[in-house]
């Protein structure tokens, strides 16, 4: 049976997690939110004290996210994500976390060691992958690949909006910072940095609404699956 496989690149804030959920529900798809591994496992060398001993214990790193414990549970309002048994849905999504995972991502050894995590999320009917380098690297394979990219103010307002409503202090200056400094190392990278596929459909959500953006991927994805 035929894994069919849409995957959605574009940098922080673009709206992708938002929007893979959106079309994971509405093709009935598996979701794989490769930020979110990258998140856990950035939470989970914090919660160890590794933060400053990347390199020095980088083969316990790479063990760590070999044996990451964690589980996505899809309910009505989102997804659910646990580490140890413990719900970090909100937690690594905090600026600190975020910034940290941005670090990890860039070490080859680490970003090995998820790799079979990420391929065993495509399952049939289909998988819904979001990331930076879901077509590039991940999945080069797939049927439908989307690059949905945005202005870094945009992302940084939209950011700032998403934390007030978590009940967290963000100042929009400090985000912007952190977006393009993010930005900046995702995209000069060494092993799968952040740019379109060759035959990705780019959309730039700037001035779109969620709908707007949704409209455009369906209608995309349906030719492509159509083939």
């Amino acid at each position: 049976m035929t894994v069919n496989i849409i995957t959605i690149d574009g940098p922080s804030g673009s709206g992708k997690g938002t929007l893979a959920a959106k079309l994971a529900a509405h093709y009935q798809y598996h979701l794989l939110d490769s930020g979110a591994l990258y998140r856990l496992l950035g939470l989970s060398l914090l919660n160890q004290g590794l933060q400053e001993k990347l390199d020095s214990e980088l083969t316990k790193c790479a063990e760590i996210a070999a044996n990451l414990d964690i589980k996505f549970i899809t309910t009505e309002s989102g997804v659910q994500v646990f580490l140890d048994g413990q719900d970090v849905t909100q937690t690594i999504r905090t600026e600190r976390v975020g910034e940290f995972a941005s670090k990890v991502a860039a070490i080859p050894a680490l970003r090995t060691a998820l790799l079979a995590r990420q391929h065993a999320f495509a399952q049939a009917p289909g998988l819904v992958a979001d990331g930076r380098d879901m077509a590039t690297f991940i999945f080069p394979n797939a049927q439908a690949k989307i690059y949905l990219t945005a202005s870094a103010q945009s992302r940084a307002a939209r950011r700032v909006k998403q934390l007030q409503g978590m009940g967290l202090d963000a100042k929009i200056n400090d985000i912007l910072a952190n977006i393009e400094a993010r930005d900046k190392r995702d995209m000069e990278r060494t092993i799968a940095p952040l740019k379109p596929a060759e035959d990705a459909y780019i959309i730039d959500s700037s001035a779109l609404s969620i709908d707007e953006v949704f409209s455009l991927m369906t209608a995309y994805i349906d030719k492509q699956l159509a083939n």
